[in-house]
């Protein structure tokens, strides 16, 4: 299946999840690793649940507790090709980083040339920006991000609504989107219906 748009789905934590999604067309897949966070899962299960699924690319999610030199350590064990940050890390980091910046940091103008140099500096392998839609977000702050999105890659999760996401592609033109995985049912079995639906708003025609 072929998207409009690169997809990564983060929150991935079983084998429905992670098939399901590289069989949709997502780019990547996010792992909760960092034992501090909500449904964080541990090496094992990445090795496994990466084992039946190919051609996308393996994403770590991290907090703030786990230091660099243990982010490092799980790239390696789990062969991550990126990382997910939530904040800035106390030194470089051995892959490219997925940094989230909330999107009020974006609007206010905080986010500035000289602090784009600062994180250039501090993530010599490269890194790109996230930010979270809320759905209360006016629209008229859309063409702001869209100036963030002409100046840097910068990828959207959050408020994703199938019927308005084409719009907001046209309108902002970011990197790509970050969808939101979820839990099965029970092992086996999983309602893939709002992810579904996004995905196929997302299908090339």
């Amino acid at each position: 299946m072929a998207l409009i748009i690169p997809v990564l789905v983060r929150g991935i934590n079983n084998l429905s999840d992670a098939r399901y999604c590289a069989g949709m067309g997502a780019d990547g897949l996010i792992f909760t690793l960092d034992p501090s966070l909500p449904g964080a899962i541990d090496v094992a299960t990445v090795k496994e649940l990466a084992g039946w699924v190919a051609g996308v690319e393996l994403i770590g999610e991290f907090g703030a507790s786990m230091p660099v030199s243990g982010i490092n350590r799980l790239v390696e064990e789990c062969g991550l090709q990126r990382v997910a940050l939530r904040q800035l890390p106390g030194s470089p980091l051995s892959v490219p980083v997925l940094l989230h910046v909330p999107v009020f940091a974006l609007l206010d103008g905080r986010f500035t040339e000289e602090v784009r140099a600062q994180y250039a500096a501090l993530f010599p392998a490269g890194f790109e920006l996230t930010t979270t839609l809320d759905s209360s977000l006016s629209a008229t702050l859309l063409p702001a991000l869209a100036n963030h999105a002409q100046q840097m890659p910068l990828w959207l999760r959050g408020a994703i609504a199938p019927e308005s996401v084409r719009a907001l592609l046209e309108e902002v033109r970011p990197t790509g989107l970050i969808l939101e995985g979820g839990d099965e049912i029970k092992p086996g079995l999983r309602d893939f219906t709002e992810l579904e639906s996004v995905f196929e708003a997302l299908e090339e025609e």
